[in-house]
């Protein structure tokens, strides 16, 4: 998921869209949807509480995004052994990029969050039609 590249016009006219989709399901149908979605919809804050307390990829995790998560955990651990080492420079180096980067996130986290929902609502719907 490219999320630096994320537009919120087209974010929030995806949702939009998605939402029309929704509104055309029968009622059973909708109420399904909507019961699925409940269950596994991400929430933004908590997002960026994991991003700003866990510094080591916590809420790459809670979207679902392992590799990530893990890559940013082992830079993170890197990163924080290299200060202890005589590569102490390229530790502090490290760790400024990544907080850098876990920052851009941070701020963009309202638009992160939408973008996941908005796939995850998607992938319901597909789904759902694929079941009926």
């Amino acid at each position: 998921m490219l999320t630096h590249r994320l537009k919120q016009s087209a974010v929030d006219a995806e949702e939009e869209q998605i939402r029309k989709q929704v509104t055309d399901l029968s009622d059973a149908a909708r109420q399904q949807f909507y019961l699925v979605f409940k269950q596994q919809v991400k929430d933004p804050d908590t997002y960026a509480v994991l991003n700003w307390c866990f510094f080591a990829g916590a809420h790459h995790f809670y979207l679902g995004a392992w590799l990530r998560g893990l890559i940013n955990l082992l830079v993170a651990v890197i990163g924080i052994a290299m200060l202890f080492s005589p590569f102490w420079l390229a530790g502090v180096v490290l760790l400024v990029l990544l907080s850098a980067a876990e920052f851009w996130a941070l701020f963009r986290s309202q638009i992160i969050v939408q973008h996941y929902n908005n796939q995850l609502m998607q992938k319901i719907l597909n789904q759902q039609s694929i079941l009926s």
